[in-house]
């Protein structure tokens, strides 16, 4: 720890080791602003994480949570975020990898009134149609090029918060982070406001095999109407559940308004349609599920597909990773 207070605390969790993590923590170590930074990694066991020193000498601080048992990226996260301690805290992810600047962007960005900043994306494995569908449900709004501002919501699992905005309903800290477009929805009900700072930028590994991609945008989808359908009535949930079958039309005109700015962007799309579908007819049918039955057993099958992203890519996508790695 140095002495000075470290400016910008970033949240990353491990399921196991920290081998799953080292390239993202190798981004991290190669920020311009690294000794400005308090590097907080949650793990089961510190005594089995075996963390290389090295990487982690630059950062200004470093502490390691333990979380045992913690298969709940959300969970991990919110032990992550009542540990850190400096101002402003970023959530990191093993799969996603941001440009050196982006902490100097984030901790800038959020000298201004704004209780969450969220990075510019880009595809970190472009290779198939399967990463781009994946990308695009996820990401669309957020996508290179894109003009920065203040927006409705954020990336989730990649943004940054003022650490008095994340702390302020503590009891509620691992629902809001279960799903952060609710939760951007309710910080801007109460007045908050959120910005998108195009000038800090990450690359995001997205699921390219199809195995994966389907079922997790399926248990995706479920989570997300059961998380938002909390506190719903009956007959609201009813509705839901009979308009979704909609869903995947609405959700594919919502990304193509999203994309057009962008020709690229838009070809993409174009070429990822099939699989985007797909996608959002997975993500359709898991909703109504939640919205008729509540949560169920979707986040603990969500979450298994958060762990390791190199188990839900392809065999070229894997080498990539490990190349990031290096």
């Amino acid at each position: 720890m140095t002495e000075s207070k470290p400016s910008l605390s970033v949240v990353l969790a491990t399921h196991d080791t920290f081998a799953s993590i080292a390239a993202t923590v190798r981004h991290l170590a190669r920020q311009t602003a690294a000794a400005a930074i308090e590097l907080v990694i949650v793990a089961p066991d510190r005594s089995e994480l075996g963390a290389d020193e090295s990487l982690l000498a630059g950062f200004g601080a470093v502490c390691v949570v333990e979380y045992p048992g913690g298969s709940s990226p959300s969970h991990c996260n919110a032990a992550g975020v009542r540990r850190a301690t400096a101002p402003v805290i970023a959530l990191a992810e093993d799969h996603c990898f941001p440009d050196p600047d982006w902490a100097e962007c984030l901790i800038a960005a959020h000298r201004g009134p704004w209780a969450a900043v969220g990075p510019a994306v880009r595809n970190a494995n472009p290779g198939s149609c399967a990463s781009w569908a994946d990308l695009l449900i996820g990401y669309g709004p957020w996508l290179e090029p894109v003009t920065g501002g203040e927006v409705e919501f954020l990336p989730g699992h990649n943004c940054s918060y003022k650490r008095a905005i994340l702390l302020e309903d503590d009891a509620l800290l691992e629902s809001w982070l279960e799903a952060e477009t609710l939760w951007h929805w309710e910080l801007r009900r109460r007045g908050e406001r959120l910005l998108l700072e195009p000038t800090a930028r990450v690359a995001h590994t997205n699921f390219s095999r199809w195995s994966s991609f389907l079922p997790v945008s399926f248990y995706n989808g479920w989570l997300f109407a059961a998380s938002r359908s909390r506190g719903m009535s009956p007959a609201r949930r009813v509705v839901y559940v009979l308009l979704g079958p909609l869903i995947p039309l609405v959700r594919a005109a919502r990304i193509a308004r999203a994309v057009v700015r962008s020709p690229a962007l838009l070809r993409r799309f174009c070429l990822a349609l099939p699989a985007v579908l797909a996608g959002l007819a997975c993500d359709g049918f898991g909703q109504m599920l939640g919205y008729a039955f509540g949560a169920g057993n979707a986040y603990r099958q969500a979450a298994a597909y958060e762990w390791r992203r190199d188990r839900h890519v392809t065999e070229h996508d894997r080498h990539r990773l490990l190349e990031a790695a290096e």
